[in-house]
């Protein structure tokens, strides 16, 4: 059996979820308290962050190689189209949310509010939350700029881009921290991706300490 070592609602973590699921991988879900440092968990990956996937005697780490590994041994349904420009926009967007919206939304949202808590940490600093509250704005904006011009967010098809802002817009979600009135284009590209099966288990996960709000795990808010 293929085992992801995982956090719930890391973004990253999700991002790999919805593609193994999307191609019909059955994977078994293990929570990793990835903080604490283990030896265990350190021999799998040494920078200690997950995810970490293990398939047969192959153990595979980090989000980006993660996904590319799974597209090329598994090429379908496929998530990167054949052009060379439209991966490369499709590269661009996954870095853009793991990296831009990462850094200027979710870790200082999701990570004040949750990540503190759960490795004891302390309490959320408010400026931060303050900033990453002002800057998802601006964020939830540009998608609604590119879901006006494309019918997902790098062209015609969904892709591994559509799934890396999913990841990380339904985390924040969560915690009720996402603005779906702001933009109608986005909140309806969200009701269309988290409507498909590969989303279930997002939908269903629950963290102790956090219930999800009641419109998290309705398909139609």
């Amino acid at each position: 059996m293929n085992r992801l070592f995982h956090v719930p609602l890391s973004p990253f973590c999700r991002k790999v979820r919805l593609s193994l699921a999307e191609k019909k991988i059955e994977v078994e879900l293990v929570e990793e308290r990835y903080w604490e440092q283990e030896a265990d968990f350190l021999r799998r990956n040494p920078a200690g962050k997950v995810p970490v996937l293990k398939m047969g005697s192959l153990t595979l780490a980090e989000s980006g190689p993660i996904c590319e590994y799974i597209e090329e041994t598994n090429p379908e349904p496929p998530l990167m189209p054949r052009d060379p420009r439209q991966r490369h926009e499709v590269r661009r967007l996954v870095m853009w949310f793991d990296d831009k919206f990462h850094n200027e939304v979710t870790s200082k949202l999701l990570y004040e509010r949750v990540n503190k808590k759960l490795m004891g940490l302390g309490y959320p600093e408010s400026k931060n939350v303050k900033m990453g509250a002002q800057k998802i704005k601006y964020h939830l904006d540009y998608m609604g700029w590119l879901l006006d011009q494309r019918r997902w967010l790098a062209g015609d098809s969904m892709t591994l881009a559509d799934f890396a802002a999913a990841a990380h817009l339904s985390s924040l979600d969560y915690i009720s921290d996402v603005d779906w009135n702001r933009n109608a284009s986005v909140k309806d590209w969200y009701a269309k991706i988290k409507s498909r099966p590969a989303f279930r288990s997002i939908l269903a996960d629950q963290v102790p300490g956090f219930p999800p709000p009641q419109h998290y795990a309705d398909l139609d808010f």
